[in-house]
């Protein structure tokens, strides 16, 4: 493995003192260092040379233009009751890969205890928590946000970042699905007002619960548009709670969303309920512009 290979260049006892022998504060001052120093060695051509090769860096192909028209027509469709919250580019170290379960090798991880983006509505829940915990009844946030995102093996399409529009609603269960179907009307019509008639909303439900009831006689019959069961899909089954959807236009799969249970761990609470739902901004862009 590399990390061995790595790891035998160094003295032994290296790796065990910085994962486990420095603290937070003195590890990034180590850090810190080490990038300082080796900065100093580069060359301009060198840093132009990373920016055209490293896909970290290289600016997306979206048209900024079309694409601030697309955000501020999701901002305007936003419902009142959903606060916007405009994030911070780095969250806490772990944020992916503690509230959400996603590998630490999947983020951009910082040398100030901090890792770059990488889901919105991981963020999203950590603020929801925050709001729930401070008193609020129920909490709805929306953002828009560009993400980074490390995956090693990139399929045609796919880029090191890109821009979600993302919607976390969090509240207290009062029994048989209800607050569930609540939050689902809500994200599921806003998707709705976004996309109008040509939306492609569907759901998967994982596991059995009262939810799949409330889908019947709450949720469909509220929607102005079709809610299209999938049971073939298996994406997201470890990573939602229960129910997952969909969210598309015209045969074109835009995001998804689902139930989690992370404001339920977060504030250590089996009653809370969390439903996340988002889109890609340029794909939407993109559709539009056809």
């Amino acid at each position: 493995m590399t990390s061995d290979r790595v790891w035998s260049k160094l003295p032994a006892g290296t790796r065990e003192a910085l994962v486990d022998g420095l603290s937070p504060s003195d590890l990034q001052s180590a850090f810190l260092e080490i990038s300082r120093e080796r900065a100093a060695k580069l060359t301009p051509a060198r840093v132009f040379d990373r920016w055209r090769n490293d896909r970290f860096v290289q600016p997306s192909q979206a048209d900024p233009r079309a694409l601030v028209r697309t955000q501020a027509r999701l901002w305007d469709l936003l419902p009142d009751r959903f606060a916007g919250v405009e994030l911070s580019p780095v969250t806490p170290l772990g944020t992916c890969s503690v509230v959400s379960n996603i590998h630490q090798n999947m983020v951009l991880s910082t040398m100030r205890n901090t890792e770059v983006a990488s889901d919105p509505t991981n963020e999203l829940a950590l603020e929801a928590a925050v709001r729930r915990r401070a008193g609020a009844e129920r909490v709805d946030l929306a953002t828009c946000q560009r993400v980074v995102r490390a995956q090693v093996n990139d399929g045609p399409g796919m880029f090191a970042h890109f821009q979600l529009f993302a919607l976390v609603s969090s509240a207290r269960d009062t029994g048989s699905g209800r607050t569930e179907a609540e939050l689902l009307l809500d994200h599921l019509r806003y998707w709705y007002a976004v996309l109008g008639d040509k939306a492609d909303l569907s759901f998967t439900t994982f596991a059995p619960s009262a939810v799949r009831e409330r889908i019947d006689d709450t949720v469909r019959p509220g929607l102005p548009v079709e809610f299209v069961e999938d049971t073939g899909r298996t994406k997201g089954a470890g990573y939602y709670s229960g129910t997952a959807i969909g969210v598309g236009v015209a045969g074109n799969e835009l995001g998804d969303g689902g139930f989690t249970r992370w404001t339920a761990d977060l504030l250590g609470d089996a009653k809370e309920r969390c439903l996340i739902s988002c889109v890609s901004t340029e794909r939407l862009t993109a559709l539009s512009a056809v």
